[in-house]
């Protein structure tokens, strides 16, 4: 058999991850940590299959392409969750804006500071800017200004595994008692990664998370907009 064929299959690449995230569950479930996060612990998996076989990374994506053309539709899905709490959340507009166009504003200064410090060019820059913004969004900013998108891709992802494992640990050592304040601060910084996260933390935090993750793209792409 050739097996060319079944790794340049959409079904092997669609099959690998499907069966690394049901591992990353399997182990979170066993753990019952925020560390293991089974966003987290699928993407090592596959990384480690991928460099032991040899199996290309060109092959794995082209089944990785079908799961990755369905993150739009299942980031729209937390639109739910903002549903369910409508009422409260239009009561907290003003400190839900404020606290997303805070979030956005930090992120983005954050980053230019620190590509300034390391002598990033400007390419590698505006490939980094819009990395706490759901990918949806942050691959058309980081097009529309020259950025490279793969690595666009890489820091959305680490910047919303990070925030997934850690906001848990964070809200505990700062002692963030407003479930608002830290659905906002959850998704003002890790977008859909880190909201995934905080609707398991209970729902008013998921339903700020995903209010502000698209406030935090909508944000961020208009402060795109000054970029040069």
């Amino acid at each position: 058999m050739n097996l060319d064929v079944i790794f340049k299959n959409p079904l092997f690449g669609i099959a690998l991850s499907i069966a690394a995230f049901a591992a990353g569950a399997f182990v979170n479930r066993k753990l019952k940590t925020p560390v293991a996060n089974p966003l987290l612990i699928a993407t090592v998996l596959v990384i480690a299959f991928l460099k032991l076989t040899g199996i290309s990374y060109d092959d794995f994506y082209i089944g990785g392409h079908v799961i990755h053309m369905l993150l739009p539709p299942a980031t729209a899905v937390l639109a739910l969750t903002v549903y369910n709490q409508m009422e409260l959340l239009k009561k907290n507009l003003v400190p839900v804006l404020v606290g997303s166009a805070v979030g956005a504003v930090a992120a983005v200064s954050s980053i230019w500071i620190m590509c300034r410090v390391f002598g990033l060019d400007d390419s590698m820059t505006m490939s980094l800017l819009p990395k706490s913004v759901t990918t949806a969004i942050s691959v058309g900013i980081s097009e529309a200004h020259g950025g490279i998108v793969p690595i666009t891709v890489a820091a959305v992802v680490v910047t919303g595994i990070f925030g997934a494992v850690a906001a848990p640990l964070f809200i505990k050592l700062f002692r963030v008692s407003n479930p608002l304040a830290a659905g906002v601060a959850i998704g003002s910084c890790s977008h859909a990664a880190g909201t995934s996260r905080a609707i398991e933390l209970g729902e008013l935090q998921g339903a700020a998370s995903s209010i502000s993750l698209g406030l935090t793209g909508l944000i961020t792409a208009l402060i795109s907009l000054f970029w040069k």
